[in-house]
């Protein structure tokens, strides 16, 4: 739209949306034209954006000369609009997260363990089934790790949170400041000690895991002297242990000879096994907390020259450890189903958004693997 300004010094304007074009009589310039004694320094005017309502250029020319200005403007005023000056023009194919369904997250202590990837799998599956998304974190065994990880995931407000704790009482700061945003918090396979905190616990019955692996040792070495490797921060390791003691003081003949600690994994349990067997030669079994850890025992007991000389009883279930029993260098071990277990904690948490009562417990039953039904756990 032309108009004409009154005021003193401008003349012809032409407003087009946010685009203001002043006229002047006069010489061609900008504004923000370099100073001189005759024209001192003025304020620069920048080119505007969607998010800057005005754009004002400074225009000249003598009277006979506003002809030529004005096809001159003509030709400029789409160009300004385009380059900038118009609204911005959103994108289609930005889509945020939350418009593609509801968040979900969930922290493992590590996923460096066959056992929580399956356990992934069966939470994402169920997630996404529902056209939801799952975020997968990996505290690798650290508790601060893992309390910066959901902190920042709780930023997010996700609908529901699940959480492998590193440790079962370290873990509350966490648990706090989720129940303070009001996340619901499912914690899968390892207990926490503040049941009140969470929604629901799912996890598989590891006192009967435990329970299985030191009667599976009582039939055939019912006089065995056994090392422990105890995972003594995580409530699920804690379970196992006292399933597996409550049955070796069943039988006299049985001794455990040491505990000790180590985290769950190959690495960190090789050499506390290779201590054991240095410390004591009479060391004829021993009943690591999960499979990683057996299988970083059976590296230490063949380096140390005695293959076949101690048993080795253990849990979780994985096909690695299938292999480990086929072979017979693993006796037995426990097995977890963790898809089932991933499968029921997604069941649970869409049961409470939905308004539904969640029981506070959930246990998954554990089933014994020995050569004897080993190959049904290679598929």
């Amino acid at each position: 739209m032309w108009f004409w300004n009154k005021s003193p010094g401008k003349g012809w304007g032409y407003l087009a949306g946010p685009t203001l074009l002043h006229l002047r009589v006069g010489r061609v310039r900008r504004i923000g034209h370099r100073p001189t004694k005759e024209r001192p320094a003025r304020p620069h005017v920048q080119s505007c954006s969607g998010s800057e309502p005005l754009c004002a250029v400074e225009v000249a020319g003598t009277l006979p000369n506003m002809k030529f200005t004005l096809r001159a403007f003509a030709f400029l005023v789409p160009m300004l609009l385009f380059a900038g000056c118009g609204p911005k023009q959103s994108s289609q194919t930005d889509k945020s997260p939350a418009s593609q369904g509801k968040l979900l997250a969930v922290s493992f202590q590590t996923m460096n363990n066959p056992f929580f990837v399956d356990l992934n799998e069966g939470l994402k599956k169920a997630v996404e089934a529902r056209g939801d998304h799952l975020v997968t974190l990996d505290a690798q065994f650290n508790s601060l790790k893992q309390k910066n990880d959901v902190s920042d995931v709780l930023q997010q407000q996700p609908a529901v949170i699940f959480i492998n704790p590193v440790n079962w009482e370290g873990v509350r700061g966490t648990l706090v400041e989720a129940k303070r945003r009001n996340v619901p918090v499912v914690i899968v396979d390892a207990p926490v000690e503040d049941a009140d905190l969470v929604l629901t616990q799912v996890a598989s019955d590891n006192v009967e895991a435990g329970r299985l692996a030191a009667r599976a040792l009582s039939e055939i070495n019912p006089k065995a002297r056994i090392g422990v490797i105890h995972y003594s921060v995580n409530k699920a390791c804690i379970d196992r242990v006292a399933g597996f003691t409550e049955v070796v003081k069943t039988f006299p003949g049985m001794t455990i000879l040491s505990t000790q600690d180590a985290k769950g994994t190959s690495e960190a349990t090789r050499p506390v096994m290779r201590d054991l067997l240095g410390r004591f030669p009479d060391l004829d079994a021993v009943f690591p907390i999960n499979d990683p850890g057996a299988i970083g025992c059976v590296s230490a007991i063949e380096a140390a020259g005695r293959t076949g000389k101690v048993t080795v009883v253990t849990v979780d279930g994985s096909r690695e450890a299938a292999r480990f029993i086929m072979d017979g260098r693993i006796h037995s071990t426990s097995a977890q189903f963790p898809k089932e277990i991933g499968t029921l904690a997604a069941q649970a948490a869409y049961d409470h958004l939905a308004g539904k009562t969640v029981p506070k417990e959930i246990k998954v039953p554990v089933k014994l693997v020995t050569k004897a039904n080993a190959q049904e756990f290679l598929k």
